[in-house]
């Protein structure tokens, strides 16, 4: 089904309308192949999602896709990068889309809604300060060229997964605040694609904070009742405190 002229005639109904109703609020379009030839694979995974529009897709499903077309993929991060970073309407059962119910998405699975809207938390602003070649060269050689989170050396065999090559990614510190040389450290394809945005590093790469609260339900349930009497102690504590304060004003 994905011939070189199927895979075309898609890009460009795709580019036709990014032109038409996404361009001008900041969605971002990759080209369809590099210098050398390939293809990118934004631009395979976002072609994959359109051909199946409002279907669940599974990330099984698109590694296995892009395998068939010869690439070595082991762990699919696109379709996230492609809704969060790029802009596109893309929604993740593993990020819990408020959409997710309504389309029965669940975790693991990805769904393009719409080609003519942006994804509803994209906010280009946040990419405004983008960071210069050059900078981030000299970033990942203050970390050596390695992960911080497990030290894998970029572009060598990964130390966690042998058979992959290391490729080092702009991973955030802190999902919540804009991607700029301040909140970047290098990691691992692998290191970054854990962490979903679910926590926040320092500068050693070490989880300092969870940034996003749903989170806690992957835990186990003894955990998240623990969490909850923490939460419940700490609110009537400061409840408590504005009770007492008010009882002191005259």
């Amino acid at each position: 089904m994905f011939t070189e002229k199927f895979i075309l005639e898609k890009y460009n109904e795709i580019k036709e309308s990014w032109e038409k109703y996404l361009k001008n609020k900041g969605v971002k379009l990759s080209s369809l192949k590099k210098k050398n030839g390939s293809y990118t694979l934004n631009a395979l995974v976002l072609i994959y999602l359109y051909a199946n529009i409002k279907k669940n897709i599974s990330k099984e499903e698109i590694t296995v896709f892009l395998q068939n077309l010869g690439y070595q993929i082991n762990d699919m991060q696109q379709a996230r990068h492609l809704s969060q970073q790029y802009g596109w309407y893309i929604i993740s059962g593993q990020r819990g889309d408020s959409e997710c119910e309504k389309y029965n998405v669940e975790s693991g699975e990805y769904m393009l809604i719409t080609i003519k809207e942006p994804y509803p938390k994209f906010n280009d602003k946040r990419r405004a300060e983008k960071l210069s070649t050059n900078s981030w060269n000299d970033l990942k050689k203050h970390y050596g060229n390695r992960c911080v989170s497990c030290g894998s050396e970029d572009k060598k065999n990964n130390l966690l997964y042998p058979n992959s090559i290391t490729r080092l990614q702009q991973g955030h510190k802190d999902p919540r605040k804009p991607l700029t040389l301040d909140n970047i450290i290098p990691q691992c394809q692998f290191c970054n694609g854990a962490s979903k945005n679910s926590f926040v590093f320092d500068n050693k790469g070490k989880i300092v904070k969870i940034s996003d609260p749903k989170f806690i339900l992957k835990s186990d349930e003894n955990i998240k009742i623990d969490m909850l009497k923490l939460l419940m102690k700490e609110n009537i504590e400061k409840a408590e405190k504005i009770l007492e304060d008010l009882k002191k004003q005259p």
